[in-house]
C-alpha cells in the first residue's frame, strides 16, 4: 500500500512506517496530522484507483534544519562577487497509516 501526498509544494511517495523529511509543518513534535492523498493504491482489487478521499496519518517526530547550501554569484570583469548561505527548515514525519475510503 502506498500513497502520494503533497506538502510544502512538493509531492512525496510514502508507505506506512516510512520516515520522510518535508518542509517545516506548523505542528508540535509528537503530534499527529492527517494529510490528503493525491493518489493511492493498495494490494486489494482497487489497486491504482484515484481516491481523493484517501487520508494519510502522519506523526511529527522532530523539527530540524537541512544542510547548508552555498549560493555564489559573480560577474566577470565587473568586480562583483556575492556569497550567501541557506539552511532549510525541515520536519521529520513518520507515516503511521493510510486510510482508503
Amino acid at each position: 500500500m502506498y500513497a502520494i501526498i503533497q506538502t510544502g509544494g512538493k509531492q512525496y511517495w510514502v508507505t506506512p512506517g516510512e520516515t520522510v523529511r518535508v518542509e517545516k509543518l506548523d505542528a508540535q513534535a509528537g503530534s499527529e496530522l492527517e494529510l490528503n492523498a493525491l493518489w493511492s493504491a493498495s494490494n486489494e482489487d482497487k489497486a491504482g484507483d484515484k481516491l481523493p478521499q484517501a487520508k494519510v496519518v502522519v506523526k511529527v517526530l522532530r523539527h530540524l534544519r537541512g544542510p547548508k547550501i552555498i549560493v555564489y554569484k559573480r560577474r566577470p570583469k565587473k568586480a562583483y562577487e556575492k556569497t550567501q548561505g541557506h539552511r532549510q527548515e525541515l520536519s521529520e514525519i513518520q507515516v503511521k497509516d493510510i486510510h482508503l475510503s
